[in-house]
Parts: C-alpha cells; structure tokens; sequence
C-alpha cells in the first residue's frame, strides 16, 4: 500500500523549496503545491488511507461508499462526502482491488458530478484485472491509474482479509 501512495505523491505537482533541517542546515528540496487529497472508496479503500496519511499527514481525505446489487451487479452510490473545495483539488482514488471497474466508474461520476475534471484523478490500486482497468480507461480516457498487479482474476477477499470480518 506504502509504495503505491508513494508513486501516487510522485505523480502530484511540487515546487522547490529551500528546507531548514532541526540542526539548522540548509537543504534545497521539494513540497507539494497546495490542493491534493485523497478519496477512499469504502469500505477496502479505507485500507489505504493510513499509507497516505503516512506520508502527508495533512491531507484531507473524502469517502464514497458504492456496493453493488447482488443481482443486476450494478453499482449504486450510498454516501458521498468531500471537502467542499475538491473541484479544485488534485484527487488519489483509492482502491485497493480493481475487478470489473463498475464501482471506480460510478465513483469518478461522483467525482465528476462535484467538478472533479477526470484528468487530475490517480486512481490508486494494489490488484487489477485487465477488464477492469480497460472499462475504466475507456470511460474516463485521461485517468492515471496506479497498480502493482494485472492479472485476470483479482483477490476480491482483501476487504475481509484486511479488517479481519471473514
């Protein structure tokens, strides 16, 4: 989870900045330019969350809870909250495992519906399917995603296996 945040950071705009060490050196380094924040999708992307927290502890972070209908496999939206300004923010989407791409669609609509343009969203993902990351990308065309797998069968078990509930 550390080493997928970490890109994500890596893909955030900086500026240069000169940093005064507790020892009173100077040292020429970077910081992130203001307007980032990160959103989990509950209930597995919460997972996530204290990685990036971690690294900025700062950061505002949203929530967006989406299940899907047992039957139809649709994706609904239940709960959405962000900060007020996050049309105006550059957004991490976490989202540990990437099966068929409904849920992250529905949650790059809510995204969007919020003025999020899909162009400063980094979907971060441990797992995906190839299927999944293909519906995405041919949805939202200009989102970055994150992964450190694609393989056709994603462990859809991570969110009990994490929060100890299977």
């Amino acid at each position: 989870i550390r080493l997928v945040v970490e890109e994500g950071l890596n893909q955030l705009p900086y500026t240069e900045c000169t940093v005064t060490t507790p020892t009173g050196y100077k040292y020429e380094g970077v910081k992130f330019e203001k307007g980032n924040c990160g959103v989990s999708i509950m209930r597995s992307g919460e997972a996530m969350e204290q990685g990036l927290r971690d690294c900025c502890r700062s950061i505002r972070i949203g929530k967006i809870l989406i299940q899907s209908d047992e039957e139809t496999q649709r994706a609904k939206v239940y709960y959405a909250k962000f900060p007020p300004d996050i049309y105006r923010r550059k957004v991490l989407l976490m989202y540990p495992i990437l099966s068929t791409g409904n849920t992250v669609i529905e949650a790059v609509k809510v995204l969007i519906e919020h003025g999020v343009q899909p162009s400063v969203i980094i979907l971060l993902s441990l797992f995906s399917t190839p299927h999944g990351a293909k519906s995405i990308i041919q949805e939202f065309p200009e989102i970055t995603i994150l992964t450190t797998e694609v393989h056709p069968v994603a462990p859809t078990h991570f969110g009990q296996k994490y929060f100890g509930t299977d």
